[in-house]
């Protein structure tokens, strides 16, 4: 990190009520040199935290068979308790505390009638505790830093605890900054508050693990296409599974979430001479970027691409209801129940994003991706032009 420089902005009313403060950090002679650090409490929680208890040295004395523990067991701040059940999914009100050295702490646990000590805890589970009980206590407008914060947890506790930082942040002004490569820590976060880094540049924006590798240039495939949400990935992917034959093989297709990211994702792709295998960006109808096919960027038909798949294909119903049917998986005999669903939808539906989801409740609790897939498949067949312009120009983007 030899020359680095770090320049940040932040919020200290008592130094600026008006305006933000400004503040640098360089790296010189091996290490950090910053000037007038602001106040601020800080927790950082590194790896070492899902490090079992039996594996840490400051527990050695416990093990003894000689060793005789006098602080009481306390029950857990019922705060605690309560945060932590949500992330690990089950009761810890027989989970019990205690002092331990200058300043440490043991925790103790309960399944059914069996106790047992924190050396036979899963590493995620006491970290998970730990972590929070440590949070709780902290101060307003704390500053947390956790690495790797997937590390030792199942995911879907992953997203919980990412959801209890969430609600911390608004109950206490705590501000939160994880590192993961998990798409699960990911989930429960707005659009602007994930970065990347990319080939040494910081993206604002969400984007998956797995378009990350593609931006990167880690793939395995000839092509990449960046779309700006999930509706319009799996358009891009309909039209090219039934396109494209073989080729298709060779194609990845991700949502970087947003017109404007999915142009800049691609742009900064093609601009990389280190990525070897080329790239597409697929915008919506109404998005106000501009459509280029010589850069490869194209525009989705339509305006609202949900509103656009469904209302073409409600417009063939009487040609194409039996088709629809089956691959919504209803009998074939239940035709008209999804005519009179789609209809009926057509007239009262406010939120074009519900639109499968709604048809796939009324003709009877069908999952909205099978809808889904089953009016995109309907579309591809009834929009040759386009589809084949898009295969077209992935196929050469493939064989060159």
């Amino acid at each position: 990190m030899a020359g680095w420089r770090i320049e940040y902005e932040l919020v200290d009313k008592r130094q600026n009520p008006r305006q933000l403060v400004k503040r640098s950090s360089n790296f010189r002679q091996a290490k950090w040199v910053r000037g007038d650090v602001a106040d601020r409490n800080v927790l950082f929680f590194g790896i070492e935290r899902t490090v079992p208890a039996g594996e840490k040295t400051k527990y050695k004395q416990l093990m003894r068979s000689t060793y005789v523990h006098r602080p009481p067991l306390e029950a857990l701040d019922p705060m605690v308790a309560t945060q932590v059940e949500h992330i690990l999914g089950r009761s810890v009100a027989d989970y019990r505390v205690t002092k331990y050295g200058f300043d440490g702490q043991f925790l103790v646990g309960r399944f059914g009638g069996n106790q047992f000590s924190e050396f036979h805890f899963g590493a995620g589970e006491s970290s998970v505790i730990r972590m929070i009980m440590k949070i709780e206590q902290a101060p307003q407008n704390s500053i947390i830093l956790i690495e790797e914060i997937e590390n030792g947890l199942h995911p879907v506790a992953t997203r919980r605890m990412v959801e209890y930082l969430v609600d911390v942040a608004s109950r206490k002004s705590i501000q939160t900054i994880f590192t993961t490569h998990s798409d699960y820590a990911l989930a429960p976060l707005p659009s602007e508050a994930i970065w990347a880094s990319i080939s040494g540049k910081l993206r604002q924006g969400k984007l998956s693990v797995e378009a990350l590798r593609a931006v990167s240039g880690r793939v395995d495939k000839k092509l990449a296409i960046f779309t700006e949400d999930e509706f319009a990935k799996t358009w891009a992917d309909t039209i090219l599974r039934e396109k494209l034959g073989p080729d298709y093989d060779q194609v990845e297709v991700h949502a970087v979430h947003g017109d404007g990211n999915a142009v800049a994702t691609h742009r900064g792709h093609t601009s990389n001479p280190a990525i070897r295998f080329k790239s597409l960006c697929v915008i919506d109808g109404d998005s106000q970027q501009t459509e280029d096919l010589d850069t490869g960027i194209i525009r989705l038909p339509g305006d609202q691409p949900e509103l656009s798949v469904f209302g073409a294909v409600s417009k063939n119903l009487d040609q194409d209801i039996a088709i629809l049917t089956v691959s919504c998986q209803r009998a074939p005999e239940a035709q008209s129940t999804v005519r009179a669903a789609i209809e009926e939808i057509a007239r009262t539906n406010r939120d074009p994003h519900l639109l499968f989801n709604q048809v796939g409740i009324k003709i009877g609790f069908v999952p909205e991706a099978i809808v889904r897939g089953a009016f995109l498949a309907l579309w591809v067949r009834s929009n040759p032009e386009f589809c084949n312009t898009l295969a077209d120009l992935a196929r050469a983007l493939i064989s060159s």
